[in-house]
């Protein structure tokens, strides 16, 4: 399924985000940036060490990314060419600026794919995993941040595709974006 913004397509695909072939793909990392479970531990293992290494660098020099923003390291071993480690918020019940926190991170991803120069990006469902996002809310703000960055942003990627992993955050995903 797939729809347009402003001359850009937002994509959703069902399937495994280390296998994407993009310019880049988008970590829901947590703020140590040095791996963990879900999405975060799938792209350091098959990114291999290089991603690691690179992100305890980052960590040395600024140390542990803060929730809403993102960093980027090399793909290491996955056929992206980067890694963007975007830090989502945890659900609170919803009165911690948590949506405000994870449409940050979204624009944020997008602002270093731009800066990167790619023209493909590859979004999980970020937050909604062990962060405990429900799928409904985080679905509608990811999609209206993405969709907005798109459509205003003239150096924006042409093509950004949400992988997500199961098929009811497919179908709620899919819902979220026929009604944008």
């Amino acid at each position: 399924m797939e729809k347009t913004f402003g001359g850009k397509t937002i994509e959703l695909v069902l399937g495994d985000i280390t296998r994407q072939e993009v310019g880049a793909v988008v970590n829901a990392a947590n703020p140590t940036l040095l791996g963990g479970g879900g999405v975060d531990g799938a792209i350091h293992r098959a990114g291999g060490p290089t991603i690691l290494e690179e992100c305890q660098r980052i960590r040395n020099v600024r140390g542990e990314c803060p929730r809403g923003q993102a960093v980027f390291t090399l793909g290491g071993n996955l056929p992206a060419r980067y890694v963007i480690h975007a830090v989502g918020p945890v659900w609170q019940g919803g009165e911690a600026d948590e949506a405000k926190l994870l449409a940050s991170c979204y624009r944020s991803a997008l602002r270093i794919a731009v800066k990167l120069g790619v023209r493909t990006v590859a979004f999980p469902s970020i937050s909604t995993g062990a962060y405990g996002y429900p799928v409904g809310e985080a679905a509608s703000i990811a999609l209206l941040a993405v969709s907005s960055f798109l459509a205003s942003e003239p150096n924006a990627p042409d093509r950004v595709r949400f992988v997500l992993y199961d098929s009811l955050t497919f179908m709620t995903y899919a819902g979220a974006l026929d009604s944008l």
